[in-house]
Formats: C-alpha cells, sequence, structure tokens
C-alpha cells in the first residue's frame, strides 16, 4: 500500500502550515507497545496521539486530515549522534562536536552548536529519525553536553526535549594523546582516568560547599564555576555520565567510576560488552550500542553483530545509535543500522524496540515518545514495506501531529 495521496493536500493546509490534527492508517501499525494490529490507525489530536487501534474501531473525525501507508511505526529515536554539531560539509566552519584545547570539558553545551537547520538533520527526519540524542563527540576524556531534540522546528528550542541530557566522557584509546599530538595529557589510560576521578572528586566537593552554604548563612558559597556544575549534576544524577568505551577492559573501568562515585553511567560503542556481561548486568548499566557498519579496526576490531542480541537476551537495556565517524559518512541512519542487524539474528520487534521505547527509556523521555499510546506525542513513521527491508522506503514522517515530510527514501 502506497502513502495517500492525501499526504499532498496536508502540505497545503493554511499555506505553509501543517495540519496539527491528523489520522494515520496502516496495514500493520507496530505500537512498541504491544503486538502489531493489522488494519490499524492512529489519531493525533493537538500534537498528541489521542487513539490507536484497529480501523475499524476507531472514529475519525469527519474533515481530519488522513495520510496512509503498508507498514506504521513509532517515530524513530537516534540513541547517541553528533548530527547538528558536526555537519554536512565537513568544513572546519560545520565542525562544532570536538573542542580540542583541553582533556576535561563538561561546560561545554551542545544547545549552544546545535543548528537544527543543518542539512543532516534534515536527512535523518526524511528516514524515519523524529527524535535525536545528539552532541559533543568522543574524543577528549570530557567533551561536553548532549542534548535531546525533536528533528523538526526552525530553532533549536522549537523541538527541545532535554537542553542538558549527559555528559560526554570517553575512556580508553579515545581518550589517549596520540604520539606527536601537540597536545600532551592524557598519555595513557591511568593518567586518564585519574584526571576524571580527579574533577568528580573537585567537583563533589564544591557540591558540598554550596549544599553547606544553604544550610549555614555564615558559611560562603564557592564562586560559580560552570565546570563543576556540569559534573555536580552528574553526582547528583541530574545527568548521566555518557562514556564512550569499546575494550572490555576500559568498559570495567567504566563500571568501577560508577560504583565508586554512585553515579549513573551509560555504555557508548561498547564493542567487547559481550565479554563482560554479568559484570554489565550486575551494574544495571545501560548500553547504546555501536553502529553495526563501524569500522572494525583499533578499539572496535573485535566488534560483533550479534553483540546487540547478545546483551538484549541477558536482560541488559539496549538502544541503536548512529555515532561519530571523524570523516564520512557525516551521520548513519539507525534504520539500516537495526536492519544489519536483523540480517544477524535479531527479531525486527526487538530491533525496533531498540530504536523507539527502549532507546526512549535509556534516554528518560519514554513518558513522552518511543511508542504509539494515547497521550504520548503525536510522532510517527510511515514505510511502503517492511522497515528492515533494503527495497522499503520511508514515504513519510509525522512529528508532534504535524505532517514534516513525505519525500520517498
Amino acid at each position: 500500500m502506497k502513502i495517500s495521496i492525501l499526504i499532498a493536500c496536508a502540505l497545503l493546509v493554511c499555506g505553509t502550515t501543517f495540519a496539527q490534527d491528523i489520522a494515520v492508517k496502516g496495514g500493520l501499525v507496530y505500537t512498541s507497545a504491544g503486538d502489531p494490529i493489522e488494519n490499524g490507525v492512529v489519531v493525533v489530536r493537538n500534537g498528541k496521539i489521542s487513539a490507536v487501534g484497529r480501523a475499524d474501531r476507531i472514529r475519525i473525525p469527519a474533515g481530519m486530515t488522513t495520510v496512509e501507508a503498508a507498514i506504521v511505526t513509532p517515530g524513530l529515536i537516534d540513541a547517541r549522534s553528533v548530527v547538528g554539531l558536526a555537519g554536512y560539509y565537513n568544513q572546519p566552519h560545520d565542525q562544532d562536536q570536538l573542542e580540542h584545547s583541553e582533556a576535561i570539558q563538561p561546560e561545554l553545551r551542545a544547545i549552544d552548536a546545535y543548528n537544527t537547520r543543518e542539512t543532516l538533520v534534515v536527512w535523518l527526519r526524511e528516514h524515519g529519525i523524529t527524535t535525536l540524542h545528539t552532541g559533543h563527540a568522543p574524543g577528549e576524556v570530557i567533551s561536553g553536553q548532549t542534548l535531546i531534540t525533536k528533528t523538526s522546528g526552525p530553532n533549536v528550542d522549537d523541538g527541545l526535549m532535554d537542553a542538558a541530557a549527559m555528559v560526554a566522557a570517553t575512556l580508553g584509546e579515545g581518550a589517549v594523546v596520540s604520539p606527536g599530538d601537540s597536545r600532551q595529557t592524557p598519555g595513557n589510560r591511568s593518567k586518564a582516568i585519574a584526571m576524571l576521578r580527579a574533577e568528580l572528586i573537585k567537583a563533589r566537593a564544591y557540591a558540598d560547599k554550596i549544599a553547606a552554604a544553604e544550610k549555614d548563612d555564615e558559611k560562603e558559597a564557592p564562586a560559580r564555576d560552570l565546570r563543576m556544575d556540569a559534573l555536580a549534576s552528574v553526582l547528583a544524577g541530574d545527568m548521566p555520565l555518557l562514556v564512550a568505551v569499546h575494550r572490555h577492559n576500559d568498559i570495567l573501568t567504566a563500571l568501577r567510576v560508577a560504583q565508586e562515585f554512585d553515579i549513573r553511567v551509560i555504555l557508548d560503542g561498547a564493542s567487547e560488552a559481550y565479554l563482560v556481561i554479568d559484570e554489565i548486568k550486575a551494574a544495571g548499566v545501560d548500553v547504546i550500542i555501536h553502529p553495526a557498519m563501524t569500522r572494525a579496526w583499533g578499539e572496535t576490531e573485535n566488534l560483533s553483530f550479534t553483540t546487540a542480541k547478545t546483551l538484549i537476551d541477558a536482560g541488559i537495556n539496549v538502544a541503536f545509535q548512529s555515532g561519530y565517524e571523524s570523516y564520512v559518512p557525516k551521520t548513519r541512519v539507525v534504520l539500516f543500522e537495526a536492519a544489519i542487524y536483523v540480517q544477524y539474528g535479531m527479531a525486527p520487534t526487538m530491533a525496533l524496540a531498540a530504536m523507539t521505547i527502549e532507546a526512549a527509556r535509556i534516554l528518560g523521555i519514554d513518558n513522552r515518545v518511543g511508542s504509539l499510546e494515547k497521550g504520548k506525542d503525536g510522532d510517527i513513521a510511515l514505510f511502503d514495506g517492511d522497515p528492515f527491508e533494503h527495497t522499503s522506503h520511508v514515504v513519510g514522517v509525522v512529528i508532534d501531529g504535524l505532517l514534516v515530510s513525505d519525500t520517498v527514501r
């Protein structure tokens, strides 16, 4: 079933403004909240889902814009990206994802560099990605903060869901200065982790002084420190520490940091996670797994196409990501990465969950997105066939009840 011609009509409502009330029909509707619904319909009013069910049981209000496709899913979520900071042209003017002047810079905010009109944001949106967790890239011990946003709206505030989602860190070879580099430190793993621990200890003392001053007027609060503010948020549990790590020994180091400072750590990449599954599960740590088609060299030389399924089968929460490549491709598409995992034995429903509801849970936004349920945001992807089949296309994208794309991808 092809997308309905009525999509073109929706684009014309109120001139250049999209309709806010819409009904999406699907030959098969995957809700990520239960069994798929044959001949299903999703009704969105005022940007929120008002009804989901079989078409013969859901009344579509008269005059409501209706779109139709063979397969309907929740809007897809890219659980880790640098898009919007890293741009399409791969030139200095559009590459804001990494600042190399210092090894530790948690004060850098993704919101101050994110470009919602970047071509790559549009590219992801047209491929069904409606929510993006993006920010500073791996490559320094702490490279900066991340944000969570919808892939729509002309300005960053329009789609913003969380302006300070996580603090991005790197352990292992990715954080170590290469020989001949003008930067002097850290030169090895021990130095990198010592620097990280030292900053967390300083941040704890900083937070303790602020708390003491709030309780006792005679005690003076420390001067405002943006770096300490960010790390204090990690220590308080307001922001997780997103740790890009691949080697099994570096994964264990990240788990030790989580235990020592009683903070929430999320593993980013985790190529050798299959070697330390018991330890990851015991620590209760979530994993945003490396893209399936990541180049298998250096730290990622031991990656496996079956790691994601192995982790999920062990009861570990897993989400998919587009990740970060320093050159090309400038962005991956989680839908394509998921399709590779399906080819290596992952059930399609499991793969869909890893870029919808499970991704939303890991990011802490499952109260709004990740599944097609009443009361959640009207974010929907439409396909002309099996989403994991290379001959299928995304034929429509709805965000907050707005038809934001009818480009066939």
